[in-house]
Formats: C-alpha cells, structure tokens, sequence
C-alpha cells in the first residue's frame, strides 16, 4: 500500500473559531444543552450557537503532553462552545469521527505558546497534519477504534461503579462529610490526623537511604500511586514534600485539587517518600484515624467543592491551605468502625486492580491499533 498523503488541518476542516462564544458562569441560564469548554462539558445552558457534527480541540487549559488524557473530542448536535476550544468541522474529504482519532493524542508540544499558561493558536492549529486515506478507509478505521473504545468504557464504568460503592458505604456507616448524622460530636480534621508532618522527626532520614520519590502524575484521580520511582535521600531532602506508608497525599493546587488528584502512600521503598510540593500530607494518628478513612473523606466531590472555594492564590495558581484542612469540621468515627470500613475497601480494591489490569491491557491494544491504523496497517 502506498504511503497515505499528509495534509493539514486548515486544508481538510473548516475552523469556526469565529462563532464562539464564552459566557461567564453568573451569566449563565441553566437549559438543556452542553456548554463545552477544553476538556468537555463545563454546564448545561437555555440556548445553542452549534448545531453540527463537530470536533473540539483544546486552545489552552488542555491535556496537551498527556498520554491518557485527549486534547480533542467528538461533539453531535445543540451546543454551545466557549473560546477554550477550537472548534473544527470536517470538509467532504474527512470523516468527523477518524478526524477526532487523528488528532486526540497529537503531540503538540512544538506548537503551543505561552509561559504561564499553554496556549495552541489557531494558526498552529492550521499546520497539524494528519494521513488521509480514502473515505471508506477513513470509516473502517473510526469503526474499529470505536468498537475498541466502546469496550475500554464499559471496563471503565465497572471500575466506577466500585468507586461508588466505596462511597455509598461509607455514608451507610458514617455519613457525609461534614454532617453528624451519627451524633459522635464535629471535631477539625487538624485534629483526626497530622497535617503536614515534620520531616526532622523521622529517624530513618540519613544519607544513603532509598525512597519512592511521588511527582504529582504518578498519582491518578481515582486513588492510585505510582511507587516505582526511586531516589537517594540526598537528592530530594529539600524542596520537596515529605511522606511515609499510609500518609494520604492530597493535591492542593488548581486544578489537580479540582480534579480529584489523592492517593493513600503505598508501597514506598523503605516506607519513606518524597513528592511534589503541591501535595498536603495527612497522617493517621494511631488509635485515631485510618488512612481509609481520611482518603475518602478527601476524595468527596463534596468535600474537594468547599475546599475549591476556600482557595487563596491567582488564578491558574490557586492552592487549598493547610489552614483549611486543618479547620475543616468533621464527624469522627470509632476506630472500630473505621477499621471495618478499611477491610471493606480492601476488597473493593482487589476487585478494582483486576479490572484495572485488564483496562491497561485493552488501552495498550487500542493505542496499538491506533498506531498501525494512522500507518496505514490495517488495510
């Protein structure tokens, strides 16, 4: 098969920049059709300025150098879009779907501008050039990774399903966060755990020693941790957070926070870690606290909304501050009680990692497929 031809973007799609409209969030009348920003749908709105089979890709504030976030997505009919996102459609010689599969994990790091904040102008967006088969292999192609997508988001809502059980007993045993349904008193969590511990305490911290070392992308947005990382003591013993086994590290800064960033410090070398400085450490107190339990109360929609709305700082670098965790008021169960939950989601767990084993598997295969498919491989 010959090579398939390169074209550009601003050849192949129509850019309808020019018809965006951004609308602040007090201006907002609450309806029926998604209001679409960088990353997907930001609100629900009365009224629509898109009507159209269309792609959106991030301007800025997207997942640009993500190899699991996409940077553009597929948007059909009533909708509105805010200037965060640009918005593409097809000409007669593209398919919108295989358009969208292009361009999804495009690397375009050489492109995008700005210090502060990451911007992908639309006249770098002109330039992005992507294979153009024939339209019927345009098709086959979007039908395939379809089908290997459909499959990675039924495998991907068994493992939210879990998450919500955890949720779900949780309020069972102790309520929502914040509330005292169970009558045990409203205590700070300053007072459940230890916030922020003081490194000059540890013992174990000498020269020579080996520990996990935690950036803030080996934590996911659903409680995982990446341990794998590892470095001497030396290395990170200043400007950088320090944590052991079973702190729960909480991302304090915009929009990690936001977005649910937490984990429980797990299977760090030698029981030690140090990590990004946008984390806060909370530190069980024996006899007082479980890392289960500090971990949920922290990863609450609920809890991460107040929590955003107490932020100090300038936008793009706003920060949760230890003051506010530290303040917030909490129902504090029974030690008893918070081990139960503990085996309870140990169990959930082990169903989670088997289902998220075989997820990494099904993405490994469709980000292969995708490969051979824009190489022309397939057909």
């Amino acid at each position: 098969m010959d090579k398939w031809k390169m074209v550009r973007l601003g050849d192949v799609c129509n850019i309808l920049d020019n018809l965006r409209v951004p609308i602040t969030a007090s201006e907002r009348k609450p309806g029926p059709y998604p209001y679409y920003g960088a990353n997907g749908i930001q609100d629900y709105i009365d009224d629509y300025i898109f009507d159209d089979e269309l792609v959106l890709l991030a301007e800025d504030g997207g997942n640009f150098g993500s190899k699991e976030k996409p940077i553009a997505y597929r948007v059909s009919g009533k909708c509105w879009v805010n200037n965060h996102a640009h918005v593409l459609k097809p000409k007669d010689m593209l398919n919108v779907d295989y358009l969208c599969y292009s361009i999804m994990f495009y690397d375009v790091t050489p492109l995008i501008s700005g210090t502060t904040r990451a911007k992908l102008n639309q006249a770098a967006v002109r330039k992005m050039s992507i294979p153009l088969p024939p339209l019927d292999i345009q098709q086959k192609i979007a039908d395939i990774l379809d089908k290997s997508n459909a499959t990675m988001e039924k495998r991907r809502a068994q493992i939210d399903k879990l998450d919500l059980l955890e949720k779900a007993q949780f309020i069972e045993m102790f309520g929502i966060p914040g509330s005292d349904i169970k009558s045990w008193g409203l205590r700070e969590l300053g007072k459940c755990c230890e916030l922020n511990p003081n490194k000059g305490l540890d013992e174990r911290l000498k020269l020579g020693l080996k520990i996990s070392f935690i950036p803030m992308s080996a934590v996911s947005e659903k409680g995982a941790i990446d341990p794998s990382q590892i470095k001497d003591y030396e290395e990170v013993k200043t400007g950088f957070t320090y944590f052991a086994e079973n702190d729960v590290l909480f991302a304090k800064i915009t929009p990690c926070m936001e977005n649910g960033k937490g984990a429980i410090a797990r299977d760090l070398v030698n029981n030690v870690g140090f990590g990004s400085t946008e984390f806060h450490v909370l530190r069980p107190i024996h006899k007082v606290s479980s890392p289960y339990w500090i971990y949920t109360v922290t990863s609450f929609k609920s809890f991460r909304l107040k929590a955003a709305a107490n932020m100090s700082g300038s936008a793009g670098q706003r920060r949760v501050t230890a003051s506010y965790l530290n303040s917030f008021k909490i129902s504090l169960p029974p030690i008893d009680l918070q081990n139960q939950f503990a085996s309870f989601v140990q169990q959930v767990e082990a169903q989670k990692s088997f289902l998220q084993a075989s997820l990494d598997k099904l993405e490994l295969n469709h980000k292969s497929l995708m490969q051979k498919a824009f190489r022309g491989e397939l057909f």
